[in-house]
């Protein structure tokens, strides 16, 4: 028996776990002091109503013989992928059925496609990066290359001709920083991959929280992109599926044998989205349910304003939060990630991510989200106003 030692080449990551024990640590000295929590990248408002009456009557159809279902089809029943097929064709992008791919979720997907590209391709990511981009290729034992993201460039790095990939991995909006291609740098990246017969997987999960008409939710508002690109979303932070876990991913038949191989991969390898869940996401592209999950994403926008206003009056550098539920700002005075994380446990007991837990580019920087009540993100901002209103 042989280990797949390339396991051995990750990176321990202790983000997530060292933060909740220095906060549990904080919390254990302080019982009276109440810790706001605007760290997280889950959601927090509970599932809409028109998705909660479809589940229901999900749930009693497999109580009768009649309207029981078992084993479903692992690439998704065609009512969901025929609502999601509309739901792009809404946006002027028009897809084949056998193009859509119902999944668990976007962060599954993104990993599991790799089963069908070879061991020997170059990967782009930029940094910083969503760590599952990184670590599922070196489990893999690609090789991977970084593009660097940074203040100058407002963290959209575009493509670099000296640099040759196989597999490019773009996210925007992004997380963790919030940035937001617009359809002239994208065009640049479908161009980039054209040349060098590159695939791009495109993660729009947070394609929702892109109010202007202007700027792409979709790669394939780019001409082109079909015949590179690979498109992964997710009802995550569209719908509150965070729990329920339902999403999908476009591979165009315009890429050959990779619709194939996707469509073998998934065969053998999974049992599809339960009936149940799948009647759920059905109903968040319906009239009502796009209705109300846009007043959800509607609170959440509002929280994410509310924190970018108040960082601009205090004239701390942030991107994001207009068109995506990050704000990643840049630490004041040099601090490290780290000791801004500190820093404001200890002085006003607001708990962020520290930008160094996603990549070399990220230290110095500072990642809030939108996802907590609307009182505590208004709560947060007052104590930030009074902390570097001080200085």
């Amino acid at each position: 028996m042989n280990i797949n030692e390339n396991y051995l080449n990750l990176e321990q990551s202790y983000l997530f776990s060292t933060i909740a024990k220095k906060v549990n640590e904080f919390a254990d000295k302080n019982p009276d002091k109440k810790i706001i929590r605007l760290g997280i990248g889950d959601v927090t408002l509970p599932l809409c109503k028109a998705v909660i009456e479809a589940m229901h009557k999900a749930v009693d159809e497999m109580s009768v013989q009649g309207t029981f279902r078992g084993y479903g089809p692992e690439q998704g029943y065609d009512f969901l992928r025929n609502a999601v097929k509309d739901y792009y064709a809404k946006r002027n992008v028009e897809l084949e059925l056998d193009e859509i791919f119902i999944s668990d979720g976007a962060k599954s997907d993104l990993g599991n496609i790799l089963d069908i590209f070879g061991k020997d391709n170059t990967v782009l990511v930029p940094d910083p990066v969503y760590p599952v981009y990184v670590d599922t290729n070196i489990m893999a034992g690609r090789k991977v290359v970084f593009a660097n993201a940074n203040g100058d460039n407002e963290f959209l790095p575009m493509p670099d001709e000296n640099v040759k990939a196989d597999i490019i991995y773009l996210c925007s909006p992004n997380n963790p920083t919030g940035a937001v291609y617009n359809k002239e740098q994208l065009k640049k990246w479908v161009d980039y991959a054209l040349l060098n017969n590159a695939i791009i997987l495109f993660d729009s999960a947070y394609e929702c929280f892109i109010s202007d008409e202007d700027l792409p939710r979709s790669i394939y508002e780019i001409e082109g992109s079909k015949k590179c690109a690979i498109e992964f979303c997710s009802l995550s932070k569209t719908a509150g599926f965070t729990g329920t876990r339902c999403g999908y991913t476009v591979v165009p038949n315009a890429l050959g044998k990779l619709n194939k191989f996707w469509l073998r991969r998934q065969t053998t390898k999974f049992n599809g989205v339960p009936y149940i869940i799948q009647r759920g996401a059905e109903a968040v592209f319906t009239e009502q349910g796009q209705k109300e999950i846009k007043e959800n994403i509607g609170y959440y926008k509002e929280n994410a304003k509310v924190i970018s206003e108040t960082l601009t009056r205090l004239g701390i550098w942030h991107v994001g939060g207009k068109h995506s539920p990050y704000i990643w700002l840049k630490c004041p005075n040099n601090m490290s990630s780290w000791d801004f994380f500190d820093y404001l446990l200890e002085n006003i007991q607001v708990v962020g991510t520290p930008g160094a837990g996603f990549g070399k580019n990220g230290e110095g920087y500072f990642r809030l989200t939108s996802f907590g009540s609307k009182e505590n993100t208004i709560e947060a901002m007052k104590r930030f106003e009074k902390l570097f209103s001080d200085k």
